[in-house]
């Protein structure tokens, strides 16, 4: 479960949090782009559930200099031994350059670095000298943790999912139909026996279709027009369906773009339906060869209006044990 949940305020978890495994969920993973940081949520539920495995798919791997993510990273491992796995990944130019003020320059190459980074650091060593997109002189972490986190790479096409399969515990993936897993792990075939695959999947659980497809276009429209999203639904087929949208958007007509993206493309990249539909349209991440699907749960006229109620018995439904 992708956490913290839309509507909740932060402290309000502690009770949720400590439900979820009793409701079958084995994770809660974090994301970061403008509202609460990857790490704090974690550490809060370290304590309030401290049965759940912490992830973060993920931290930007611009937006903090490499010795603080690797002083973070190592905080929360101490605190969860065994319990952490850090995704990081590039991120976007809207995230990183227009909201944090860092150049956008070299993603894959900066990636790559802090990926190498963090590998050394996390397990105790001295790290000085150069790398390609920066310098580090001298670094050592004070408090290395004893069980260093998975380090998971978040990838969208070959490049740098190769990447991940060659450097990293894991891949992070995001955006894409039961169908796309297959093209992914195409890229992954290199990867050692053990490789995560752990992967965001948006579920809006509503029997009403309108209102989770008017959801789901305002989503789709807002992703997929970023560049990297936008070359990776060309990568995966997806160009000339999704055309009319890029061309409505590019020319300003924000409602045009809505209008073009066709339902079949909503329902290929956001679960919807019953609690129960959602689930074993989950499930089938994980026979597609996902195996961490991460629930990002939208919220619903029915789970604002039923409030902490009805927000349970919608997990309880979601969950691996009914």
């Amino acid at each position: 479960m992708t956490i913290p949940l839309t509507g909740v305020p932060l402290p309000d978890h502690a009770a949720l949090l400590a439900t979820l495994p009793d409701l079958g969920f084995t994770d809660v993973w974090t994301s970061e782009v403008a509202g609460t940081d990857a790490f704090t949520p974690l550490a809060l539920a370290s304590a309030w559930s401290p049965r759940l495995r912490l992830g973060t798919a993920i931290v930007p791997v611009y937006t903090r200099g490499p010795g603080l993510l690797a002083m973070q990273a190592a905080t929360l491992a101490e605190t969860a031994p065994g319990r952490f796995a850090l995704g990081i990944g590039s991120s976007s130019p809207v995230v990183v350059g227009d909201w944090n003020a860092v150049p956008f320059e070299r993603p894959f190459e900066r990636s790559r670095d802090v990926l190498r980074f963090l590998r050394s650091a996390l397990a105790g060593e001295l790290v000085n000298g150069s790398f390609d997109t920066f310098t580090v002189q001298r670094f050592r972490l004070e408090r290395p943790p004893a069980v260093p986190p998975k380090l998971l790479l978040a990838g969208l096409r070959g490049r740098m999912l190769r990447l991940a399969a060659a450097e990293a515990d894991g891949a992070v993936l995001n955006w894409l139909s039961v169908e796309d897993v297959a093209t992914a792990r195409a890229e992954l075939a290199g990867a050692p026996e053990g490789f995560e695959i752990a992967a965001r999947i948006f579920v809006c659980p509503t029997e009403d279709a309108d209102e989770a497809r008017t959801t789901a276009r305002r989503m789709i429209a807002a992703y997929l027009t970023v560049p990297a999203y936008a070359a990776f639904h060309r990568w995966l087929g997806r160009g000339a369906v999704l055309k009319p949208m890029w061309d409505a958007w590019a020319a300003g007509d924000r409602k045009g773009a809505l209008a073009a993206i066709p339902d079949e493309v909503v329902d290929q990249l956001i679960v919807h339906g019953s609690a129960d539909v959602c689930r074993a349209h989950v499930e089938r991440y994980a026979a597609a060869g996902v195996t961490t699907p991460v629930i990002a749960l939208l919220p619903t006229r029915e789970l604002v209006a039923g409030g902490a109620p009805a927000l349970l018995e919608t997990l309880r439904r979601l969950g691996a044990r009914t």
